[in-house]
């Protein structure tokens, strides 16, 4: 059986105004190799370009946690952001993270919820889906936009987090 993104009130697919679904199973990598090229944003930029300017609010450690704020861009908004669940690899149950983040004010007010969800699979197989939900005009452009760009680039974050990991393993 295959897991499933755990949604908050407000953000479930198809009660919001955009959603986009991205995964890839791969052959070859675990989820505690591909953990820390997920939970420790510093390292987004080295494989997904659609990410800059990471910072923490606390400015302590550099791991995402349960209840952390964060700030990176993506997308060309700022986004301030919060972790809200945050379970990392055991064996036997997936890992998982996700945050809410938010930009702008008023009409260009944006909210999602984007999650995470890291599992094992049987024959050495990882799967890797990432799934957000969005709230507020702008959310409304992208879903109207051609091609999609919240699919586009959330599946090249995909992709470039699993060919990171994939290099760190054979060194």
């Amino acid at each position: 059986m295959m897991h499933a993104i755990i949604w908050p009130e407000g953000y479930i697919p198809g009660e919001c105004d955009n959603f986009a679904s991205n995964e890839v199973i791969v052959k070859g990598l675990s989820v505690a190799e591909v953990w820390p090229f997920l939970a420790i944003p510093a390292r987004w930029p080295a494989y997904y370009a659609n990410s800059s300017d990471i910072r923490f609010h606390d400015g302590e450690g550099e791991a995402l946690t349960p209840q952390r704020r964060f700030f990176f861009r993506t997308f060309g908004f700022p986004v301030e952001a919060q972790v809200v669940e945050c379970v990392p690899p055991e064996p036997g149950q997936p890992a998982r993270l996700a945050w809410h983040g938010w930009a702008g004010e008023g009409a260009t007010r944006l909210d999602v919820h984007h999650a995470w969800l890291l599992e094992d699979l049987p024959g050495g197989r990882l799967r890797i889906l990432t799934q957000e939900t969005q709230n507020g005009e702008p959310a409304k452009d992208l879903a109207r936009a051609r091609p999609n760009p919240m699919i586009n680039g959330h599946q090249d974050w995909l992709v470039g987090l699993a060919e990171a990991a994939r290099r760190a393993k054979r060194g």
